[in-house]
């Protein structure tokens, strides 16, 4: 019997299971994921805990919930999208205190179904945030505490990308930044 083959294919299980180790997937919770942005801009976004949010506390799948870089992403999203809409001068302070989003894990339905979101009028994306903005010389223009929830999620039509998984959350942050600045557009 030649073993060359057969040691070439555990060795290389083994490589392959060591480069696994190393890759961990990034999670939300992780010690060293951030809590900011960092960078120069008009629009400061920062975050609480996301242990504590309500996405990873009330997930029946912990796991993919915290899996990912969501919280980022949709922080990068409202930097870009409120920067776009400023007056000149004007600064705006963001910062994220809870974030459930659209739709659920329902294990329920079994294993092969554990890590899929599943999108039901009862799952609408919400997300509580705190804000300060501000006029070119520095003075309070609105502040506040912001419940953002989308009921009607499933039935908005006009999606940017179907494909998009945080596109729920995206639209609400969108909704939420035409109320705070509509008239403000560069």
């Amino acid at each position: 019997m030649n073993r060359k083959p057969l040691l070439a294919g555990a060795l290389g299980c083994l490589m392959l299971l060591v480069g696994c180790a190393s890759a961990a997937p990034r999670t939300v919770t992780a010690p060293d994921a951030p809590r900011a942005l960092t960078g120069e801009s008009p629009v400061q976004v920062t975050w609480t805990d996301p242990a504590q949010f309500t996405e990873i506390r009330s997930s029946s799948n912990r796991f993919e919930a915290q899996s990912g870089n969501w919280v980022y992403e949709l922080a990068s999203y409202l930097r870009s999208s409120a920067a776009k809409r400023l007056a000149p001068g004007q600064t705006l302070e963001v910062q994220i205190t809870d974030i459930k989003r659209a739709g659920d894990f329902e294990p329920q339905h079994g294993p092969r179904t554990n890590n899929i979101r599943i999108m039901r009028d009862v799952y609408p994306p919400r997300i509580t945030l705190t804000f300060v903005l501000r006029d070119a010389s520095g003075g309070v223009i609105n502040e506040g505490e912001q419940k953002l929830i989308d009921m009607n999620y499933l039935g908005n039509i006009g999606l940017r990308s179907d494909s998009d998984p945080l596109r729920y959350e995206k639209r609400m942050l969108d909704d939420w930044l035409r109320r705070l600045l509509p008239s403000t557009a560069r």
